[in-house]
């Protein structure tokens, strides 16, 4: 069923306990007062907490709502939450329903079994969810009912951050401090304050749930650890904004339903290069609630997906040979009264204002490549990166040829110069001019400037926004932060506005290439320019914890040193466990699954030679093949002993950095090793004894 425009509008936020929620549900001077607090981010009284929460608990329990939740994120890589009941006792054996200010403002979950890094002993549990008062409270209406959700930070008992959303607002504090720093010595005097703005972009596989529900590989690991290609792939990019299948059509219009009643501005959704990948994004807006939405988005295409009995899979590299999935980061930077500090304008090169935030930004990536790096950096996404599909590994900035000839100009104390053409005629009578922007849309470039933001292009697909985000935020503040100090000590701020512009293009200009990422040639110049490269996650992990990157942090009072210590032995940590038990997985389908199968194909195949034989006639193409399939067989064998072996000794390494080191060096290639034998094995099996769903069935069939 098609929804209408009434529909959506009225549909729109319905679950949320949005501006206009509270406009009609809180007393107009409270609504004010919170107002106020959202803008200005500072804490809640208890007075008007109380005032809040009771006027939340109406609308939600007005909703259908039984239970609330303080809803964070761990450093899981995924959200949290523990469910409370309204209900509370009455003393005569009757309940009513209660929500006070301090439940809302603080919860207390179990913080023993979530990761820390060595922040906490397994004995020391308390830790301490906060309301985050920025990002809307909303209803999630699912399989466990109708539930209030309090989006919340995370804290341990002794004060150290314990999720990914504190750090990303304490960047969020860190960038607007130092915007507002370089706008008031530029002589801006209105704006009031200034936040990062994000735009995801989030790809995805889905596929038939009987293959799934067939394939311990994806249930276990999110990716398909064997499988030989299938006949045809994306070869011919026919998938690629084709024509959109019917059942994939219900899918999307019952996600976007659910989305828009979320508040989440579901606006584009198309088919990606890969059989059955597709993407959906969002209007771009606050980077907080982004963020926020983007971990409801995940969680609600898997929820829409089962109900169409499909599974959605939002691994980087489901598939091995066809394009992976990302998750594009499109970021920038606004003031309250709608600047948009990474706009152009019709005249870029005059505009000062926005020619030094630009350069901040360059400069920022090029001292900060390695922490940039670290912010797309997952198990998952080593198998995507670089794979002319996604970015690779290099950190480089594209910004088109108008912008970088408009910098080289005021390098070399040039004009600036004037923005190319703004429109081209297409040449048909029947068509208008068509207009241009000042950069192409460059997809090998990992950080790309595109028409009035920047988009980060290495991000994975299941990855949480926060990481990069955070990162992001603090190496632009820290930029801005020593240009304000330029220009709060300059005679002539115009002139020095200049001179810091000239000075960060010709300091970092190296980290600006326009051309194409893909190319041999681009690594070879790319080390020639000393540009860092870290090809693999666990190669960038230990970058968190060099001493000038904790500086970096600890200046802004984003992260302290126990917390980035403790994030660098949790990546390490992660990056050992996910490919451990991928290890594991492929072993026990190999056992278990595979060389069962291959070895009743091959008894198959020895008992038709042998009656062949019997008969008199000609059996040589069957013992050929009897002899080919022994030899593979015994070369799996050995792939498999040879993992076993390597995952045990994996195991016994204690040291964290050392055993990831191992991982990374030996087990993964030997993991390598075993797949290509066993994809052997799949070519050479007739069809009807191969025990799991091949390519061709999961990416072609659904």
């Amino acid at each position: 069923m098609k929804n209408t425009d009434a529909d959506i509008m009225k549909v729109f936020g319905v679950n949320v306990f949005g501006d206009a929620v509270m406009r009609q549900r809180l007393p107009k001077n409270i609504y004010e007062e919170l107002k106020e607090v959202i803008k200005c981010r500072r804490p809640l009284s208890a007075n008007m907490a109380e005032i809040v929460a009771n006027a939340m608990k109406d609308w939600a329990i007005e909703k259908g709502a039984t239970h609330y939740t303080h809803w964070f994120q761990p450093l899981t890589g995924i959200t949290a939450e523990k469910h409370e009941s309204f209900i509370s006792p009455n003393g005569d054996g009757s309940v009513i329903m209660e929500f006070s200010g301090k439940e809302l403002i603080q919860g207390e979950p179990d913080a023993s079994s979530f990761p820390n890094g060595g922040l906490r002993a397994t004995f020391e549990a308390r830790g301490y969810t906060v309301w985050d008062v920025t990002s809307p409270a909303f209803i999630k209406d699912d399989e466990n009912g109708k539930t209030l959700y309090i989006p919340t930070a995370f804290y341990s008992y002794t004060g150290e951050a314990l999720d990914k959303k504190t750090p990303l607002l304490r960047s969020i504090d860190a960038l607007n401090i130092q915007v507002m720093r370089l706008l008031r010595a530029m002589g801006n005097s209105s704006s009031r304050y200034a936040t990062p703005n994000v735009g995801p972009e989030q790809e995805y596989f889905l596929i038939d749930e009987s293959y799934y529900n067939r394939r311990l590989d994806l249930q276990m690991t999110g990716r398909t650890l064997f499988g030989a290609p299938a006949p045809k792939g994306h070869e011919l990019d026919d998938h690629y904004f084709g024509s959109i299948k019917e059942r994939v059509s219900r899918f999307m219009n019952d996600l976007d339903m659910e989305l828009w009643k979320l508040g989440v501005s579901a606006k584009t959704k198309h088919n990606e290069v890969a059989p059955n990948q597709y993407e959906l994004a969002v209007v771009y807006g606050d980077c907080n609630i982004t963020i926020d939405q983007n971990h409801l988005v995940m969680d609600v295409m898997k929820r829409v997906a089962r109900q169409h009995r499909l599974v959605c899979l939002l691994h980087e590299k489901p598939f091995a040979r066809v394009n992976g999935s990302g998750k594009h980061n499109n970021w920038s930077i606004s003031t309250d009264d709608g600047i948009n500090l990474l706009s152009p304008g019709k005249t870029p090169e005059e505009d000062a204002s926005f020619l030094i935030f630009l350069s901040a930004v360059i400069q920022a990536i090029d001292r900060h490549a390695d922490l940039l790096r670290l912010a797309s950096a997952t198990p998952g996404n080593d198998h995507r990166l670089g794979a002319n599909e996604a970015p690779p590994a290099i950190i480089s900035v594209y910004l088109g040829t108008t912008l970088t000839d408009i910098l080289e100009n005021i390098s070399n104390g040039k004009p600036n110069g004037k923005r190319r053409d703004p429109v081209f005629k297409p040449g048909v009578s029947a068509l208008p001019d068509i207009s241009r922007d000042d950069t192409d849309r460059n997809r090998t470039s990992p950080f790309a400037f595109t028409a009035n933001k920047f988009e980060f292009r290495m991000i994975s697909s299941q990855a949480s926004l926060a990481r990069p985000n955070t990162i992001l935020n603090t190496i632009v503040a820290d930029q801005l932060a020593q240009f304000a100090d330029r220009l709060e000590k300059a005679e002539k701020v115009n002139n020095e506005v200049t001179a810091i512009i000239r000075d960060a293009y010709r300091e970092h200009k190296r980290i600006i290439f326009n051309g194409d990422g893909y190319s041999r040639e681009w690594q070879e110049e790319a080390s020639r320019r000393g540009l860092p490269l870290f090809p693999r996650s666990v190669d960038v992990f230990p970058v968190m914890i060099r001493e000038e990157n904790i500086a970096l942090f600890e200046r802004h009072r984003v992260l302290n040193r126990a917390e980035l210590m403790a994030r660098t032995h949790i990546f390490l940590e992660n990056y050992t466990l996910k490919n451990t038990i991928e290890a594991a997985t492929m072993i026990s389908m190999a056992e278990r699954e595979i060389r069962p199968a291959f070895i009743r194909y091959q008894e198959k195949l020895a008992a038709a030679a042998l009656q062949i034989q019997q008969l008199g006639a000609d059996n040589s193409l069957h013992r050929e093949l009897l002899d080919e399939s022994i030899v593979a067989l015994k070369e799996f064998r050995k792939a498999v002993q040879d993992l076993k072996a390597l995952s045990k000794k994996a195991y016994d390494i204690t040291d964290c950095a050392e055993q990831a080191r191992f991982v990374g060096d030996q087990l993964t290639v030997c993991m390598d090793i075993l797949r290509e034998k066993t994809d052997k094995l799949e070519t050479l099996c007739d069809d009807s004894e191969w025990p799991i769903p091949t390519y061709a069935e999961m990416l072609f069939k659904i």
